[in-house]
C-alpha cells in the first residue's frame, strides 16, 4: 500500500528536498504540497493524505493551529500529522502533542529519522527525535504522573533491553546496531512490548521505564548514562545553541550526502515577523 503524503512547508526549496528524501523510498507518494497554513488545511481536508508533514513557522496558520484544525480533539475524522521543525523549544514540542500531532521530527535529524516517521505515523504509532525526547519524558515524570503499570506478562531479558534503548531516544535501527539483531526483529520485540505493557506507542514505553526505576537501576552499572538527555544527544549539556553550520556537518557525519543540507534549511533564526517565543 502506497503511504500518500502532504508537505506544509512555506520554503519552496524545503518542500523540493523533502519530496526527494520521500518519493526515493519505495511505497511513499507525495500527492501535495503547501505554502502556508491556510491552504494545508485545505489541501489536507480535500485530499485525505495518511500523513501531513508540517513545518511549525508558517504564514496565515502555522504549525500547531495547523495541526490542531488537523488532528486536534474536535477535528473531524482527523489526520495523522509529523511536525518537522529546524526549532525544538519546549513550547512547540508540547504544543505539538496537545494539537494532535503523532510526531515531531527536527530537521537536522536526517532522512532515515523523516522516512521512519512517515511509516510509523501512517502505522498508528508515534515517533519523536531522540535529541528532545528525554526531555519530553522528564516534563512527563515531573508532573506528577501515576506510578506505572505492572506489566501483565514479565518482559524477556532481550525486551528488556529494547525498552531500555528506547527510552534512551534510539530509533529501532540504532537498536538492531546495539544489540547486533536485525531490524525486524526489534520490531518484532516492540510490537510485542506495546501489547505486554499496555502501551500504543514508543512515547508511553520510554515513560513506563522512567516510572517503573528500571532506568535507573541500569544507569548504576552505566554512569556514563547519569545525565541521560546528554547522552541520548551526544553532543554535551543543550547550554548553547548550534550553528546551522555546526548542525549540518553533523547531519551528514550522521547521514552521508543524503542528510539535510545546510543549503536546504536556511531557516537557522526566526524569519521576519515570526518571533521566537521568550
Amino acid at each position: 500500500m502506497t503511504i500518500r503524503v502532504l508537505l506544509a512547508d512555506d520554503q519552496a526549496m524545503v518542500r523540493a528536498s523533502l519530496r526527494v528524501i520521500l518519493e526515493d523510498q519505495p511505497g511513499i507518494e507525495v500527492v501535495a504540497e503547501a505554502a502556508d497554513g491556510e491552504e494545508a488545511v485545505t489541501l489536507a481536508r480535500r485530499l485525505r493524505p495518511d500523513v501531513c508533514l508540517v513545518d511549525i513557522q508558517m504564514p496565515r496558520l502555522d504549525g500547531i493551529e495547523v495541526t490542531r484544525a488537523l488532528a486536534g480533539p474536535g477535528a473531524p475524522a482527523p489526520l495523522r500529522v509529523v511536525v518537522v521543525t529546524t526549532f525544538d523549544l519546549d513550547e512547540y514540542v508540547y504544543g505539538a502533542f496537545r494539537g494532535g500531532a503523532v510526531g515531531f521530527v527536527l530537521k537536522d535529524a536526517g532522512p532515515v529519522l523523516l522516512v521512519e516517521a512517515v511509516r510509523a505515523a501512517h502505522a498508528g504509532d508515534a515517533l519523536i527525535s531522540p535529541a528532545i525526547t528525554l526531555r519530553l519524558l522528564r516534563h512527563v515524570t515531573s508532573s506528577g504522573a501515576p506510578a506505572a503499570r505492572r506489566s501483565a506478562q514479565p518482559l524477556s531479558e532481550r525486551e528488556s533491553e529494547v525498552v531500555l534503548a528506547i527510552a534512551r531516544g534510539r530509533t529501532n535501527q540504532e537498536i538492531a546496531a546495539e544489540l547486533f539483531i536485525s531490524l525486524s526483529t526489534v520490531k518484532g520485540h516492540v510490537s510485542a512490548i506495546l501489547a505486554k505493557l499496555g502501551v500504543r506507542n514508543r512515547v508511553e514505553i520510554a515513560s513506563w521505564v522512567l516510572e517503573s526505576g528500571l532506568m535507573g537501576a541500569w544507569s548504576v552499572s552505566h554512569p556514563e548514562w547519569r545525565d541521560p538527555l546528554r547522552s541520548a544527544v551526544g553532543r554535551g549539556p543543550p547550554t548553547r545553541s548550534r550553528s546551522l553550520d555546526e548542525r549540518s556537518v553533523e547531519a551528514r557525519a550522521r547521514c552521508g550526502t543524503g542528510s539535510f543540507p545546510s543549503q536546504v534549511f536556511p531557516g537557522d533564526r526566526p524569519r521576519d515577523g515570526l518571533r521566537e517565543p521568550a
